[in-house]
């Protein structure tokens, strides 16, 4: 293998060749967290053939320029594109692959580009579709426990400190509770100009229709437990190219290394080799049309085809305590704790189905609809579902967090998404739902003023009550044992 490095429109660039003559396909990775740190990936796509060319992003390490995060990638992708293309080492046929912000480099080279700048395929994992899309819930609620952590470790810097949140937080565990949020950068200690503009981002789903008119294949990789698989699955059903992979495993958003709880034997999937043969296919069009995939079944340690769903079923629940509860943001439900308190006044209502009489398989959406009522004119609701196994364990299943806003005490009919599960669930588990006003600091607390959390200086108590005969949890549930399939085969058909 023959390495070197180049400078393309002043943005530091490393090559990694395979031995030969070539000349060679090329994989074109972009990312703002250090070209160095992905010398083992460049070198697996190099044994294989393929010319790896990793690239750090205007403003970080060893790239020229200022850090304007999501705001010069397609037109960087872009000449990057064009400049591979015309190396003597390459053959002309470019892969744009890439993980989290990488994988928004390579979809907006993508999307984006014309002519010998578009790719001729994509791999997009755990993708990170804007900026609108990574600060908020699709319901509007702000997401601040993950944008803080990476603001704090990337943001406005050339470098990053991976362990900036964590440190803040050891030294002062109230840290998110201060107000105004806009205010985080004085209390880390450091510049963060970004971190208020970031929450004026709203305009969501401008990659996700653009990829309607996508002209190559797509192979989209996520995890059932990271932040953004609703989008990576969103992405998947719009996209327009002649074929469209999907595979979702029981993992976080470290994919393969950041396994969940539920994960098996069988969903230890190499992931390196498998993204080279797909993209062989890709290259030589012997890739199905259509959108085909795997999914894996956590807790039975089997994959599904992409496309199964269960069928929506009420499951009977019966209400424990918290019909009336007050959502107080000074004690705000804690994201990071599955206890539920057992003093004081109700801060959730509570409701529990009897022990599951068999296994069961649920497979597809999760939703919760509900009549409830709440005493300020600006409110969040937040449904978590945690399984209760035989043996005393809690394990939170699905969130789903909507922000409303209607006349105080006015009692409304809605729904809640939960986003989706794909778990075998073992007989004589309960299934625990709760409905409060908050999920902090998971998610930024509603103030109950009616003023946007995120520049809030005050906050209100907001008194609830949720009517439990209207309370409906709709799991998706597969009528029969499935039959698995195998994720390589489904890929790469």
């Amino acid at each position: 293998m023959t390495p070197f490095g180049a400078r393309v429109e002043g943005l530091a660039t490393d090559v990694l060749l395979p031995d030969g003559d070539g000349p060679f396909p090329a994989v074109l990775i972009r990312t703002p967290y250090d070209r160095g740190r992905y010398r083992a990936e460049a070198r697996g796509w190099a044994r294989r053939g393929f010319a790896a060319v990793v690239q750090d992003v205007r403003g970080r390490f060893a790239s020229a320029g200022k850090w304007h995060p999501y705001e010069n990638e397609a037109a960087d992708g872009a000449a990057t594109a064009r400049w591979t293309r015309r190396q003597p080492w390459s053959d002309g046929r470019l892969v744009a692959a890439g993980a989290s912000y990488a994988a928004h480099c390579a979809l907006v080279l993508a999307l984006e580009a014309s002519g010998e700048a578009r790719p001729d395929a994509v791999i997009a994992a755990v993708p990170a579709l804007g900026a609108a899309e990574t600060a908020r819930e699709p319901s509007g609620v702000e997401r601040l426990l993950a944008r803080a952590g990476w603001w704090a470790a990337h943001g406005d810097r050339r470098d990053s400190d991976e362990g900036a949140l964590d440190r803040a937080l050891a030294a002062t565990p109230d840290l998110l509770t201060h107000l105004p949020l806009t205010g985080l950068p004085e209390r880390l200690g450091r510049a963060l100009p970004s971190w208020a503009g970031l929450w004026r981002h709203r305009g969501r789903g401008r990659l996700a229709a653009r990829a309607v008119h996508a002209g190559m294949p797509l192979l989209a990789v996520g995890g059932h437990h990271d932040h953004f698989t609703e989008d990576t699955v969103a992405l998947w059903r719009a996209w327009g190219g002649p074929s469209a992979r999907l595979l979702l495993g029981p993992w976080g958003h470290g994919l393969t290394t950041a396994a969940g709880p539920d994960a098996g034997p069988a969903h230890r999937v190499n992931l390196g080799d498998l993204y080279v043969r797909w993209a062989r296919r890709a290259l030589t069009g012997e890739l199905a049309p259509g959108r085909h995939g795997a999914l894996a079944l956590g807790g039975a340690d089997l994959w599904l085809p992409s496309g199964t769903d269960g069928e929506p079923r009420a499951q009977r629940l019966r209400p424990v305590h918290g019909c009336a509860f007050t959502a107080d943001p000074d004690r705000p439900v804690r994201s990071d704790d599955l206890a539920v308190p057992t003093g004081g006044p109700p801060d959730r209502c509570l409701l529990l189905t009897p022990p599951l009489p068999r296994p069961l398989d649920v497979v597809g959406p999760v939703r919760v609809r509900l009549r409830a009522t709440a005493h300020t004119r600006s409110a969040d609701w937040a449904a978590r579902l945690v399984a209760l196994t035989p043996e005393g364990t809690a394990g939170r299943l699905a969130v789903g967090v909507l922000r409303r806003g209607e006349p105080a005490g006015r009692e409304t009919g809605f729904t809640l998404e939960l986003g989706r599960l794909a778990r075998r669930l073992r007989a004589g588990t309960r299934l625990r739902l709760e409905i409060a006003g908050h999920h902090f600091p998971m998610h930024a607390r509603n103030p109950h003023t009616g003023e946007d959390p995120v520049t809030a200086g005050r906050l209100l108590a907001s008194r609830r009550e949720v009517d439990p005969r209207s309370v409906a949890l709709m799991l998706p549930v597969l009528p029969s044992r499935p039959t698995p399939t195998d994720p390589a085969k489904e890929i790469l058909r």
